[in-house]
Formats: C-alpha cells, sequence, structure tokens
C-alpha cells in the first residue's frame, strides 16, 4: 500500500505533542432504546486511537458518519452520542462529544479524546465542498484515514480533507483491510474460490465480471443463484430473479468455462410456497422448482459439495454474501454448512458484507475466519479491482 502510515509516525516519535484527526467508521447500528446495538466497528477503531495516545499526542479528534443524516439538519437521531459512551466504556477513560466543530471553536486538554459529531450533518460533507474540507484541515497537525468503510466515497472527510492536510496518512485499520483484500486480489494463493450471493445480480454484477477471470471457483447464491439458474434452463418457480440479467449469467459462465474454471449449481434446493419464517420448507430436486414456489435456499447436497471443495482448498476462500434467507432458521441450513466449512479450511479465509458478517455472528465463527472485512461497498469495490478513493489521495499525498 503506497501511504504513509500512521504507525511508522508514531513509531518515529512524530505524533509527539500533535493534534491528531483520525476519520474512524463509527457507523453502527443502534437499539430502539438509542443505545450501540453492534459495537464492532468501535472496536476496530480503537487500535488508532490508541496508538495516537501511546504515542503522545496532545489530543486525539475522531470523526464519523452514522446513518444518513440530512446536511444542515442535525437530529437526535443521528447523533453520536451512544458511540461517544461506549467508547469511553471500551477506552476506560472519557470521550467528550464536540458539536459545531468544523471552525475549531472548541479546546481540548492535554491527551483529551473528542469525537467530533456526525460528520454527514455538515453543509458540502458527501460533495466533498473543497471550502469546507479546507476549514478541517486547519484542525489538527496529523489526519489519519482509518474508514475502510467509507474509502471508496470522495466525500470531504474522507477525500478532500486528506488533499489539503499537512500530514495524511494510512491508520492501522485501513492498511490491515487492504492488505488483506490485496492478498487475494493483486497475487493470490491458489486455488482461489469466491462466494458471491445477494438478492441481485445487478448489485454485484461488476464483482462477478471481475472474479470469473480470477477465481477457479465461483459459488453463487441467493437471488444471484436464480438468475444463473435460469439462464441454464432450469425452472425458478416465483423466486426473486433477473430475467434481464441472464446474458451477463451466462456471459460469466462462459467466461469461466473458457479458463476451466467452475461455476457449481445445485442439484437440489430448499423451496416454500411463502416467503415467510414458519413456511414450510421443502428439499427438491432443481428440476423440480413448481411455478407456485420460491427458492429460499440450497439444497443439503448442494451445500454438502461445495463444502467439502471449501474444507480441501489450500489457497484463499473470499465470502460475500449467505446462500439463502439464512435470517429464517428454516432456511439457514446452506449458509451455515458453508459457514462451518470456512471455518474449517486450512487456506486464508476473507469474509465481507454486512450479511455475511451476520451470518458469521449467528454461527459463532468469527475467531475461524482469518480476516473479516468491516467494510461493504469499499470491500466489494476492491474485489472488482477499482482503485479506493481513499487509497488513491493517501498514495498521492505520500509523495509530497
Amino acid at each position: 500500500m503506497k501511504a504513509k502510515k500512521f504507525a511508522e509516525l508514531v513509531a518515529q516519535g512524530a505524533v509527539q505533542g500533535k493534534r491528531v484527526f483520525i476519520r474512524a467508521d463509527l457507523n453502527v447500528p443502534l437499539a430502539e432504546n438509542g443505545s450501540v446495538a453492534d459495537d464492532t466497528r468501535i472496536r476496530a477503531s480503537l487500535p488508532a486511537i490508541r496508538m495516537a495516545l501511546e504515542g503522545g499526542a496532545a489530543a486525539v479528534l475522531v470523526t464519523s458518519h452514522l446513518g444518513r443524516p440530512k446536511e444542515g439538519e442535525p437530529q437526535a437521531k443521528d447523533s453520536l452520542a451512544p458511540v461517544a459512551a461506549r467508547m469511553a466504556e471500551l477506552l476506560g477513560r472519557p470521550v467528550r462529544l464536540v458539536t459545531d466543530w468544523v471552525d475549531g471553536q472548541f479546546t481540548t486538554a492535554p491527551g483529551e479524546v473528542v469525537l467530533l459529531e456526525n460528520c454527514r450533518v455538515n453543509v458540502g460533507e458527501k460533495k466533498n465542498n473543497p471550502e469546507l474540507a479546507q476549514r478541517i484541515a486547519k484542525l489538527a497537525d496529523i489526519f489519519v484515514h482509518d474508514a475502510f468503510g467509507t474509502a471508496h466515497r470522495a466525500e470531504a472527510t474522507t477525500y478532500g480533507v486528506f488533499e489539503y492536510a499537512p500530514i495524511a496518512c494510512a491508520g492501522p485499520l485501513l492498511v490491515q483491510e487492504v492488505e488483506a483484500i490485496e492478498k487475494v486480489v493483486a497475487n493470490p494463493p491458489r486455488p482461489l474460490i469466491a462466494i458471491v450471493a445477494g438478492s441481485k445480480v445487478s448489485t454485484k454484477l461488476t464483482v462477478l465480471q471481475n472474479l470469473a477471470e480470477k477465481v477457479d471457483t465461483l459459488i453463487v447464491g441467493g437471488g444471484i443463484l436464480n438468475t444463473f439458474l435460469m439462464a441454464a434452463g432450469k425452472p425458478v418457480g416465483k423466486s426473486l430473479v433477473e430475467p434481464d440479467l441472464v446474458g451477463e449469467a451466462k456471459a460469466v459462465q462462459e467466461k469461466m468455462a473458457a479458463r476451466g474454471a467452475d461455476v457449481p449449481l445445485p442439484e437440489d434446493v430448499v423451496v416454500a410456497s411463502e416467503f415467510r419464517a414458519d413456511a414450510p420448507a421443502t428439499v427438491k430436486p432443481t428440476d423440480a422448482v413448481a411455478a407456485d414456489e420460491m427458492i429460499l435456499d440450497v439444497g443439503p447436497q448442494f451445500a454438502e459439495r461445495i463444502a467439502q471443495t471449501i474444507e480441501a482448498c489450500t489457497g484463499a476462500v473470499v465470502w460475500n454474501g449467505p446462500l439463502g434467507v439464512f435470517e429464517f432458521d428454516a432456511f439457514a441450513k446452506g449458509t451455515e454448512r458453508l459457514a462451518r466449512a470456512i471455518a474449517a479450511c486450512p487456506g486464508f479465509t476473507l469474509a465481507g458484507g454486512g450479511d455475511t458478517i451476520a451470518a458469521i455472528e449467528k454461527f459463532g465463527i468469527a475467531d475461524q475466519v482469518d480476516y473479516i472485512s468491516t467494510g461493504g461497498g469499499a470491500f466489494l469495490e476492491m474485489l472488482e479491482g477499482k482503485v479506493l478513493p481513499a487509497i488513491e489521495i493517501l498514495a498521492k499525498r505520500a509523495e509530497d
């Protein structure tokens, strides 16, 4: 990764007495009572903060977006207050929340950690307003990009400020994320298996096209699988499917076949007549799906077949998306068998995406996956082979 690394600056003693600004990704889900429902991203942000404190930073300023607030219209539901409270608990020290912070009308105590209120409330944030970015760039001496989940967006705090900052560098989380993904994108160990699942081919078409040129086995699931089944002439009943993308699905299969690679399709599926958690689940041969049925999971034979392939993989496995409607227990068995196989895989395993992380948590295999990415869109765009805006600007500033 061509960027100045915050860890290196700390090791050089360059952080001592400096104000450090960290763009983190603290976009966490909140419970109905307003508390943090899942603190995974907060925990992932702590190494950079601790690194700054241990390096002798004069103060540590942290900001993030939360939800989708309207610019210039702050509301209580968009506040980072619950995040500040949880961060304080995890750090074991106070974390003060500051609003109206862009012009620096606040003071900090030596060694204080300050959380700057939801940056997406600032007018001009999403469109990367250069004036806003320049104002923010005056707040600190060292700017740290540690928000991989936003690295694919060119906004004021994810891109613009790093153009104007005195020193711009990559935080430890961003470095870990990029290096983990580059491991399977740039020069992957073999065999390379990718699992790409989700509701629609259209949302992951470019990922599928890019991976079709690289992977040895491409396993598709969810609504994406239904479109591939239709492309193969299989009945899909009233399943979620995209008929207008059948041609693209065929093209992916043909590209894989031309390389001697494989897109395995299931011999059996799990169907129901209604989309309900308590709907009767029936295992059927793929060729026997009725017109009034929908495919909600892969069948046990197929799940076992691909699981054995994964459990024998000494190269790498990339996982993005559940194979079925894993939120409903009756239709979670395919995803569970996949998760167990990834946990047992002897090769390097990489997983990313919100639903994937939820499945990992549901089946309790987090400590058995080599790397779990905190990013969704950024994770997918790197798999597509794109250069993320954050990586671009940090590489440019590394030449200064």
